[in-house]
């Protein structure tokens, strides 16, 4: 009984280990399609946005390597095409964004109504 506890352990660390390894090998895989489709003042550019914006210029980064899978792209991308493509997520994320309106109510009192003109 002891023995099946011990191993148990080992058995999740090693899976942990696995999937770290391929989380890392899959983060060079993008790392390398984005030097390959991507000019070095568009991808400076979108390392400073991931600094301010992660999950923005990871939703570039994955618009970026869905295009060159799908063969849309005819020429690297350059800084220009990086700030279309970030207006183009920068579109989604406000239609995604949900709006909230506060309405404030309005209280009269009866003396707030009358209008006391004869004052002047």
């Amino acid at each position: 009984m002891s023995e099946m506890k011990a191993t148990q352990p080992q058995i999740s660390m090693e899976q942990a280990q696995q999937k770290q390894m391929k989380q890392q090998e899959q983060e060079q895989m993008r790392q390398s399609v984005m030097q390959q489709v991507m000019l070095p003042d568009a991808r400076e550019r979108l390392a400073r946005i991931a600094i301010v914006k992660p999950k923005k210029a990871r939703a570039i980064e994955d618009m970026v390597i869905e295009m060159a899978q799908r063969g849309q792209l005819t020429a690297k991308i350059d800084e220009d095409k990086l700030i279309d493509l970030l207006n183009q997520v920068g579109v989604t994320e406000e239609k995604q964004r949900t709006k909230v309106t506060i309405k404030r109510r309005t209280y009269f009192s009866d003396e707030e109504e009358d209008n006391d003109d004869d004052d002047f």
